[in-house]
């Protein structure tokens, strides 16, 4: 098996909402983005897997530590990496200016969950959100193409939208595995207890904090949303069908009256493929209406 076929593998086996923005790129383009998820989903696997596997924190570390140096020589010239998904990885990072340091700064995501860190404040909790997809934003809009600068803000703002999103839905199997992103100032401010989270405990104080997690969540959609460059629209149609597909699964939840403790929330195949397809007959649109009027 090659291994595009490995790092293709993967996003598909995942069923991740990213695989539908994915479907719109060209080959090249599509490729890089399969090796950029892969290597993100095998890294993340280090936490959330490792103790299924037998390794301790120690060990955790230690895998995390041979990915940087995986990824030290996917950026040194002449360097040979050992894992397929980081050789072809090298391949995207040589094709398109990903950079190392977004990388980096995702290995250190992953190695916070590894530590259990908890979280007094939103604002203690914004780097990880950086980090673990904020980071892959700034990977990912390299890939996509763009002019405007201000495209950086906008995959930063984008990539906290979704973890925000992806906390909320998956807020009682994290604390049965021993991790809280909610703000603990956030949980004492609702009456929530960790113990609450840990056992599924549904309540109308369990609503309120929800719904003032989604208010904050729609507040970074929408600055994403206000910082998208026009220039750029067509070739960020995949970030733009990634942002819709989170939002319309945090309408979903919401729409549940956050009943996440009960089985995962998710969006329905058929409507991802829907959104995926208005983005990018939307994008056409937008392009020949622009061409039109010059």
């Amino acid at each position: 098996m090659s291994v595009l076929d490995v790092a293709a593998r993967l996003t598909r086996k995942s069923r991740s909402n990213f695989y539908y923005a994915f479907l719109t790129l060209p080959r090249p383009r599509r490729d890089a983005l399969y090796a950029v998820y892969a290597f993100c989903r095998i890294v993340d696997d280090v936490a959330d897997l490792g103790e299924d596997r037998g390794l301790d924190r120690d060990a955790q570390r230690v895998e995390l530590s041979r990915w940087r140096a995986e990824l030290a020589r996917c950026y040194t010239p002449g360097g040979v990496p050992e894992h397929p998904v980081a050789r072809r990885l090298q391949a995207a990072v040589r094709a398109f200016p990903i950079p190392r340091d977004a990388l980096e700064a995702i290995i250190d995501g992953v190695e916070m969950d590894v530590d259990r860190v908890e979280y007094e404040t939103v604002e203690a909790l914004y780097p990880y959100c950086y980090r673990v997809a904020g980071a892959v934003g700034l990977c990912c809009i390299e890939i996509f193409g763009y002019t405007d600068a201000r495209a950086r803000g906008y995959a930063v703002s984008l990539g906290t939208a979704l973890q925000l999103t992806n906390i909320m839905r998956d807020v009682g199997a994290d604390a049965r595995t021993g991790r809280v992103y909610l703000p603990r100032e956030e949980l004492r401010a609702f009456g929530v207890t960790v113990d609450d989270l840990r056992g599924g405990r549904y309540s109308d104080r369990f609503v309120r904090l929800m719904t003032h997690q989604t208010a904050r969540a729609r507040g970074f959609y929408a600055t994403a949303a206000a910082d998208l460059p026009v220039a750029d629209a067509r070739s960020l149609v995949p970030a733009e069908i990634m942002g819709r597909i989170y939002y319309a699964l945090l309408e979903e939840i919401e729409a549940r009256r956050f009943r996440v403790f009960e089985h995962r929330i998710t969006v329905p195949t058929r409507r991802k493929l829907a959104i995926a397809l208005r983005c990018w007959a939307g994008a056409h649109r937008r392009a020949a209406a622009a061409r039109a009027s010059r």
